[in-house]
């Protein structure tokens, strides 16, 4: 008897212990083919084999222009010149005046499923539009594919190798090293200049700019004569100093400071010690009007021009709107005034340091969709746009510099430099300057941290300086306890702290997001599991059943 009962104790125990494991191990089953697998990946495109040109396809190409004509026509002749390459690919084009519009029409289009197949967008945005079920086509694999990544062999035109794109701005276009997107054009900031007002102060225009030295000319820069005109410009509007991009501007004083702003996975730096030193020099020059920005007095080239300012910042591909003899004017012709343009980088901490400069500048991302094909015919027009004929006509007509070695360095493009100051268009001295500053300074150039609120990180370390400038004008002190409030505020707006707490849960694997559902081939795999699972919980019940029974008679 008590061998039999032994025997019955051992049999009930590895009966109940083989049931909990079955259940345990179909509730997990259960919850992979219902909830979210981790990490997404883009994994919904392949390069199929072979571009099947017996297939039409008719594909959107959104882009910006700001109404310049010379950009139109190219993009009308690229468009001309890609279809006679590839007969079977119609390409509509859909033109934007700014970025941000482009933007707020993809995030609404994604819900719909009809975002455009190519755009012109920039990483921050698409750390946005992937936050979706593959909704931008990763791009590894079609750059490396014999056939018809760059350089391919079955491509129809002359397309630039992988080693012929700037490798740093190739980079810039990776998201958690995925590629995403392919640089368009590149441009940095510029400080324009009125050399002959510096001088004219006494001052002798170094090289390399400083912030020591931008402020001491400016605060030389307020004295008046004795009819309330300032001395340097006889006039009564002077503004030394006017910002085009305080998001720029933040950015690039903590990268030179060496101070925060954030991290690679998404941690918010900008609200630190360095920030609020930053934010009470401005509020200073600010309250003194030795500077204002783009929101709160209009475009820089506007007073450089008509004798109103002496240190006007803004991209390099504004350079055709600074100085006396730009192509592009907003003022009255009769109130451009005389003076020596000289074009420098953005100014520096110090001297002794490397610079830095901040790289823009649009880039280009094929959107994913349910035809392999249509895919393919998207990213052959997108590496169209890197073609010589595209990249060079179109840095000519802006302080742009072409994102290819291969157009950079052809005869075409050359030339075009070596004819500087030949006129005041197509060949004007301050836009091929400052094309030349990004070309030499490559090396000295950065691009934040991209990630799903990126964007609005940007956004709010211009808003400080803005509003920080705001205040000052009316008086009000900029001290510790107005950035404790403004840091708060700031924060609270762009929903930053938000950003930052995702950022933490993620780094340490709690952050519950849905990541899309499991592929096919995987809940297959998991149903048959199930099953067997669930065969086995069947069998280890009925035995344990069975056994109680016998206990029991």
């Amino acid at each position: 008897m008590r061998k039999n009962g032994l025997s019955f104790g051992r049999r009930r125990f590895h009966a109940r212990r083989t049931l909990s494991l079955a259940l345990i191990l179909c509730m997990l089953c259960s919850l992979f083919l219902t909830g979210c697998h981790g990490k997404k990946e883009s994994t919904g495109f392949s390069v199929p084999g072979e571009f099947d040109t017996s297939k039409n396809y008719e594909l959107t190409f959104w882009a910006k222009n700001d109404t310049n004509k010379t950009q139109t026509d190219i993009y009308a002749k690229a468009i001309e010149s890609f279809e006679k390459a590839y007969p079977n690919i119609k390409v509509k084009i859909r033109l934007y005046t700014n970025y941000g519009d482009i933007y707020n029409d993809v995030i609404t289009n994604i819900s719909t499923g009809t975002t455009p197949n190519v755009c012109i967008t920039y990483p921050d945005h698409i750390a946005t539009y992937i936050t979706g079920d593959n909704v931008v086509a990763p791009l590894d694999e079609l750059i490396a594919d014999e056939k018809y990544g760059l350089g391919g062999s079955e491509v129809a035109f002359d397309s630039p190798k992988k080693d012929e794109v700037v490798p740093r701005f190739l980079e810039e276009g990776k998201i958690g090293g995925v590629t995403y997107a392919i640089p368009f054009m590149r441009s940095t900031e510029a400080c324009y200049i009125n050399k002959t007002f510096v001088e004219k102060l006494g001052f002798e225009l170094p090289d390399v700019l400083t912030w020591d030295f931008i402020w001491k000319v400016t605060a030389k820069a307020m004295e008046k004569d004795a009819d309330g005109n300032f001395k340097v410009n006889g006039q009564n509007i002077l503004i030394p100093f006017i910002y085009k991009s305080t998001d720029n501007m933040m950015i690039q004083m903590l990268k030179q400071a060496g101070a925060g702003y954030s991290t690679d996975d998404g941690q918010i730096e900008l609200f630190n010690d360095t920030t609020r030193d930053i934010l009470k020099t401005l509020g200073e020059k600010a309250k003194s009007r030795e500077f204002s920005t783009f929101k709160i007095s209009s475009y820089p080239a506007n007073f450089l021009n008509a004798g109103q300012c002496i240190f006007a910042i803004d991209s390099t591909a504004g350079s055709t709107w600074m100085g006396t003899h730009a192509e592009h004017v907003d003022i009255a012709p009769d109130k451009i005034v005389e003076f020596e343009t000289a074009v420098r980088m953005v100014p520096q901490m110090s001297t002794q340091t490397q610079p830095w400069m901040i790289s823009q500048g649009p880039s280009v991302c094929v959107f994913n969709k349910t035809d392999p094909q249509e895919v393919l015919a998207s990213w052959l027009f997108a590496q169209y746009l890197l073609t010589n004929e595209v990249q060079i006509a179109y840095s000519e007509t802006e302080g742009y510099i072409p994102v290819t070695l291969k157009a950079q360095q052809s005869q075409e493009y050359q030339d075009y430099l070596a004819a500087e100051g030949s006129d005041n268009s197509t060949h004007y001295d301050v836009k091929i300057d400052a094309s030349k500053l990004m070309i030499e300074h490559v090396d000295d150039s950065f691009t934040t941290p991209v990630f799903n609120g990126s964007a609005s990180l940007r956004d709010a370390a211009g808003q400080l300086i803005e509003d920080t400038c705001k205040s000052a004008r009316r008086k009000k002190e900029i001290n510790d306890a107005y950035l404790d409030q403004l840091f708060e505020d700031t924060s609270q707006l762009y929903r930053l702290d938000q950003i930052s707490a995702g950022a933490s849960a993620a780094a340490g694997g709690g952050l519950n997001r849905d990541l899309g559902p499991l592929p096919s081939t995987a809940k297959a795999l998991l149903g048959v599991l199930l099953v067997t699972w669930i065969g086995i919980a069947i069998y280890a019940l009925s035995g344990y059943l069975k056994a109680k029974r016998r206990k029991e008679s």
